[in-house]
């Protein structure tokens, strides 16, 4: 069991800690409930280029200043932003989380978004967004989503538009992090050598008394338009390039449905790992395709799902059929007691493996409290994946892979929609 703090402070910011200690370092994150899905097209990509531009200078640091005085103590700093969260993290030794915690609560507060620094991080962003689309592998995975969730605001890229990130201005910046990034829409996450009563003391340093609220708070998903199932359609993408690139999938149960449990043992049962039923059939069995794999992307109340892969163009429709008939068979006969227990053990053992880091401690304490509003323990997890049955896996194999729910996009040099 592990050894969860979680207070609730005057500040309106929520902390939770995990303290272990047999290591000597930490891992913190600084979590807002803001991201992509709650932009519009007009503000599609600021809340990425703000996660870049709260590490260009703040009243007290240059941009310099801040990395070089976590990189002096052996540490480092980064972040990222998804559709529905950003989070803003460092790691390093125990004896150093006084300063990280006094850069990261500098940067989400007093950071100055200078017109000559947004100019130049505008270029590079644009820059990554342009190496996303020379990357057909990166890009169908925006396209895909981009075309089953059509008309709600997942459908938009993290990354947003070139023509958006060249345009925004330092106000709009301002006025958007005023907006969204209040203490009523953070939370602080921490784990490793930490003491939760010194990070309470950091926060009541470091931090106004007084909620620094959010005019629009969606902690803890409230407010959020819901998704809802829309009749798919294909999608096909041309460009010049050697190989084909596939996914076919659709959407199905987000974080707030414990069947979720049932559709990611599916996953791991038909793309994950070279058992897995695609990776034998397709790859060792008659060499289509070098990638091919499952994917799940989840949010609060829906999930992407899907197959892809990659081969060359004469290749693709034997490699989608094949795809189809192993769709076919999950939907049609129960799987064996051993291959559903092979992926149950599949999952637990990631799980559990994934407890050795720090980092990947903090990160799901900080997911779970988004989510859920607490700190979901493995215990939990694990009950949910033992409980799945292969009655279950067969009513729900029927479900997702109805053709009627399924999306094909392809980028490809030429049409191989059928």
């Amino acid at each position: 069991m592990s050894n969860y703090n979680i207070t609730k402070l005057p500040s309106g910011i929520t902390l939770a800690t995990e303290q272990i200690d047999y290591v000597k370092s930490f891992s913190l994150g600084f979590w807002f409930n803001v991201g992509s899905r709650d932009e519009t097209w007009k503000t599609n990509g600021i809340s990425h280029l703000l996660e870049h531009m709260f590490f260009k200078g703040t009243s007290k640091r240059t941009a310099r200043k801040i990395s070089e005085e976590i990189e002096s103590l052996g540490g480092y700093l980064n972040a990222f932003t998804s559709k529905e969260h950003t989070c803003f993290y460092g790691r390093g030794l125990s004896q150093h989380i006084d300063k990280t915690f006094d850069v990261l609560s500098d940067m989400v507060q007093n950071s100055l978004f200078e017109n000559n620094e947004l100019q130049k991080e505008s270029k590079v962003v644009i820059d990554e967004l342009r190496d996303i689309e020379d990357s057909p592998e990166e890009l169908i995975f925006d396209k895909f989503e981009t075309n089953i969730f059509k008309g709600n605001s997942l459908s938009m890229p993290i990354i947003g538009s070139e023509k958006n990130v060249g345009s925004f201005k330092k106000s709009d910046l301002l006025s958007y992090s005023q907006n969204k990034y209040g203490n009523n829409n953070l939370v602080i996450t921490a784990s490793g050598s930490v003491s939760h009563k010194e990070i309470i003391e950091m926060i009541e340093k470091h931090f106004d008394k007084k909620q620094r609220k959010s005019v629009d708070s969606k902690l803890h998903v409230k407010g959020r338009k819901k998704f809802s199932v829309k009749a798919v359609q294909n999608l096909y993408i041309q460009k010049d390039i050697n190989q084909a690139h596939m996914i076919i999938g659709g959407t199905t149960f987000g974080y707030k449905h414990k069947e979720r449990a049932v559709i990611n043992l599916i996953s791991i049962i038909l793309g994950e790992g070279s058992s897995s039923r695609l990776f034998l059939n397709l790859r060792e069995k008659n060499g289509i395709a070098y990638q091919v794999n499952t994917f799940m992307n989840s949010f609060w109340d829906t999930s992407s799902f899907g197959v892809y892969l990659s081969t060359n163009d004469e290749s693709l429709p034997k490699a989608k059929l094949l795809i189809e008939k192993e769709f076919e068979k999950l939907k049609s006969k129960k799987i064996s007691n051993k291959e559903l227990n092979k992926a149950k053990e599949y999952i637990k053992g990631n799980l559990l493996l994934g407890l050795e880091s720090t980092s990947n401690r903090m990160i799901r304490m900080g997911s779970s409290l988004l989510f859920y509003d607490k700190v979901k323990s493995v215990e939990d997890s694990i009950k949910e994946i033992e409980a799945v049955t292969r009655e279950d896996v067969l009513e729900y194999s029927q479900k997702l892979f109805d053709h009627k729910n399924l999306s094909n996009v392809i980028i490809a040099s030429k049409n191989l929609l059928n």
